[in-house]
């Protein structure tokens, strides 16, 4: 814009300066006198050098017009994006505010590379036979946070109920059916994979920590002085009530070989449910 308006003041003058030569002009060819060739040639060089200015003020001026709008358009588009920008900045300050991210927190109750010592009871149940009481104990070595092997023993007793009720009724059945009452130990030895560890709160008090595990394994049932090879199977879950002591809930699934009570070899899937404390050496993790 300023050169326009410094080629325009050109122009003006350049009016004047040619107002004033017409009038001299015409002064001198009243006198009789004429204009020498070189004022002529000089006035000539004067106008070409104006009309180069100007048609060069005249060129530049719509560049700089471009360039003016251009600037504009892109204060115009870079305002908004600013602004949404600060909009957003606050926007998500006001959301987050003093929120605390939730991250992987670390296990308060460490197991890996600590010993448990375990004494549970519960109940055993039988596929042929009656259920009965049980107990036991176990030792496990927890070589990691996920898994450990375990070692453990339950002891029950075999009886058949229905026998009973027959041998009452039918006494001549007592010489053909023998019925006792024997103890069964299960040998077993186990791989625990914990699959979770998590919190729960119990009717609104403290935050108590829980594990979550699958046992898989195999020993041996001895009953009545026969021995045989077994299955086993279960899952579990521990309450740690402190940085040495857990309560225990298992069930597990016994499959082995039976002789029945006449005599007829079978499988049986046998069930114990059992219930107890652990005791963590070290105490502290």
């Amino acid at each position: 814009m300023a050169v326009a308006a410094d080629s325009t003041v050109i122009r003006a003058r350049l009016l004047v300066t040619d107002m004033e030569s017409t009038r001299r002009q015409s002064t001198s060819s009243t006198h009789g006198v004429h204009p020498l060739p070189s004022a002529r040639s000089a006035a000539s060089r004067c106008d070409r050098v104006v009309r180069a200015r100007c048609s060069l003020g005249v060129a530049r001026a719509p560049w700089s017009l471009a360039l003016a709008l251009a600037a504009l358009v892109v204060a115009l588009v870079a305002a908004p994006t600013a602004r949404a920008q600060c909009v957003d900045e606050k926007l998500k300050q006001e959301l987050v505010g003093s929120r605390a991210h939730r991250g992987v927190v670390p296990r308060l109750f460490k197991k890996a590379l600590r010993h448990e010592l375990s004494a549970f009871g519960g109940w055993y149940a039988a596929d042929l036979g009656d259920g009965s009481p049980a107990f036991g104990g176990a030792y496990t070595f927890h070589f990691t946070e996920d898994l450990a092997l375990e070692a453990g023993y339950v002891r029950a007793r075999r009886s058949f109920g229905f026998l009973e009720a027959i041998n009452d009724r039918q006494q001549q059945l007592t010489q053909i059916v023998r019925n006792e009452s024997v103890p069964v130990q299960l040998f077993t030895g186990h791989l625990l994979w914990s699959l979770a560890y998590g919190k729960v709160r119990w009717f609104g008090g403290p935050i108590g920590r829980f594990d979550f595990y699958l046992a898989l394994g195999a020993g041996a049932a001895d009953e009545d002085g026969s021995t045989s090879v077994m299955g086993s199977g279960g899952l579990g879950m521990k309450f740690h009530l402190a940085q040495w002591l857990m309560f225990r809930l298992d069930v597990r699934d016994h499959v082995r070989s039976l002789r029945a009570p006449l005599g007829v070899e079978e499988i049986v899937n046998d069930i114990s449910m059992m219930g107890g404390l652990s005791l963590f050496v070290p105490f502290s993790s």
